[in-house]
């Protein structure tokens, strides 16, 4: 299970800084979009290709959860599925045995058909007695039930056994659906980095075993970070979404380096001023938090304060 979490590292610190003679509107610490990866499959590790510090791809598969309980169950259903075709019954045999007796009954009955126009012939050369065709009529209409009767047999054997498969047969679906589902687990035995970023803690190695939901690892990207800073309510008609900022960070002891931001969020309610922050007016009770998200060319660190000044 892949847990997304955006933390936050410190509390930021507000500061108007006219102590120390530098005029920022704001000051606060960096924080990343941070997502906390977890297992999703109990079970021993048996592959965990990740460190702090390492830079991870998206989609990258770096570790697995052994599954081979979970192949084993593929391959027994797989088997159930082998055996009910091994029940299903063969009707060829059956069907053939009746067909070959009703060609038999049907050469027969040709040759009744044939003797029958004979008959009539001398019958009407007075060589033949009626008794003769009607004997002749009665076996041919008693061969031609007997026909019917074997045709029907066919159809009745077709019909039973094509019942009795689809009825075996139907126990194929559920079985299906349960060999898919032990596929889509064995495929969850993968971990598989959800974010480009860097791993900031690691929690597991291979060869422990793991729960579902517990965590492997935290990473973030950090090629894009926030500063997060607060604000008085004087301040807040002076910022607003989208807009751009410059944001600074200590190059030495007396310069700064400074970085073009972009305010992101703005939060909707007020809060009380923590204890660790100082306004420009100190008699703010309320203030309010933002984020500023700065391209981040590797100098700013998750932690690190940096300086805002809202752009004139």
């Amino acid at each position: 299970m892949k847990k997304y979490l955006s933390t936050v590292i410190i509390i930021a610190t507000l500061s108007a800084c006219n102590g120390n003679g530098n005029d920022f509107d704001a000051s606060g610490t960096f924080e990343a979009d941070e997502v906390i990866v977890s297992s999703e499959l109990a079970g021993k590790i048996t592959r965990f290709d990740v460190e702090e510090g390492m830079t991870l791809s998206k989609d990258s598969v770096v570790g697995s959860i052994d599954a081979t309980n979970l192949a084993l169950q593929v391959e027994q259903v797989e088997a159930s599925m082998q055996a009910l075709q091994e029940k299903t019954a063969d009707v060829t045999p059956q069907v053939k045995l009746l067909q070959d007796q009703a060609a038999v009954q049907q050469a027969q009955l040709e040759n009744l058909l044939f003797e029958k126009k004979r008959i009539e012939k001398l019958l009407a050369a007075d060589a033949a007695t009626q008794k003769q065709l009607d004997d002749i009529n009665s076996n041919i209409e008693v061969l031609r039930k007997q026909i019917s009767v074997t045709q029907q047999q066919i159809n009745v054997q077709q019909n039973n056994v094509a019942t009795q498969n689809r009825s075996i047969l139907s126990e194929t679906k559920p079985l299906a659906k349960r060999v898919a589902q032990l596929n889509d687990q064995l495929l969850k035995a993968n971990i598989t980095n959800p974010i480009n970023g860097t791993v900031i803690t690691k929690y597991a190695e291979a060869g422990e075993v793991t729960g579902a939901g517990k965590a492997l690892y935290r990473i973030a990207n950090l090629s894009t970070i926030n500063l997060r800073a607060y604000i008085t309510g004087v301040q807040l008609s002076q910022v607003k979404l989208g807009q751009q900022v410059r944001v600074l960070i200590d190059d030495g002891k007396e310069k700064y380096k400074e970085f073009p931001g972009t305010i992101s969020w703005i939060s909707d309610k007020a809060e009380f001023t923590p204890k660790t922050i100082q306004t420009k007016d100190e008699r703010a009770n309320l203030v309010y938090a933002m984020k500023i998200r700065v391209k981040n060319d590797g100098s700013m660190k998750i932690g690190m304060y940096g300086e805002v000044k809202f752009a004139q």
